[in-house]
């Protein structure tokens, strides 16, 4: 039976003090994708990272490895969500059915000592020999880091990359939607 853990993307510091309903870092298609999974049978996990506004891959790592991952299991991770999986799996060694990173975000700023250390890691080539399927979700108006993050993934995962006009980095307010049926059908393929 398939299962999908979905890990959102890091927010800038200003979201560190927001209520739950007004945050968005954990929002943007993720409930959308969710009640869509749910409602065709499939067991859907959204779990909330700590801190994700001063992202550590060991934190990150700690409540990560509270969810069953095998070789059945859909990972999706929003931008540095997709950083986090892609060293989970190159730690682990799991096999998993599908990998698909939305928005993958590789490149730290300069004085972000936090996100260097969490993008600062070699990416294990032979993950690709151990996932069904990867897919990189891109966009022409994604900014040139992001574009840049996304071709380092696909260079050295492979698979494929899907490039939709006008989404952006993948959120709310770049998409216009809340809706994100495109990732609901690679998931569901």
């Amino acid at each position: 039976m398939i299962k999908v853990v979905i890990v959102h993307g890091c927010p800038s510091d200003e979201e560190k003090g927001m209520s739950s309903e007004t945050r968005t870092y954990d929002k943007h298609w993720i409930p959308w994708i969710k009640e869509k999974l749910i409602s065709n049978g499939i067991e859907v996990e959204t779990p909330l990272m700590p801190d994700p506004w001063e992202p550590s891959y060991e934190k990150f790592k700690g409540a990560f490895d509270s969810f069953e991952v095998d070789e059945d299991s859909v990972l999706i991770g929003h931008s540095c969500g997709s950083a986090f999986l892609v060293r989970w799996l190159g730690d682990t060694k799991k096999n998993v059915s599908k990998l698909i990173l939305v928005a993958p975000w590789k490149i730290p700023d300069q004085d972000d000592n936090f996100r260097k250390s969490f993008y600062g890691y070699s990416i294990d080539q032979t993950i690709k020999n151990r996932v069904g399927n990867i897919v990189i979700f891109t966009s022409d108006n994604e900014e040139e880091e992001g574009k840049e993050s996304a071709r380092i993934f696909h260079g050295a995962l492979g698979g494929e990359v899907v490039n939709l006009p006008g989404r952006g980095h993948y959120t709310q307010g770049d998409m216009g939607t809340t809706q994100f049926p495109e990732l609901l059908e690679v998931i569901l393929k």
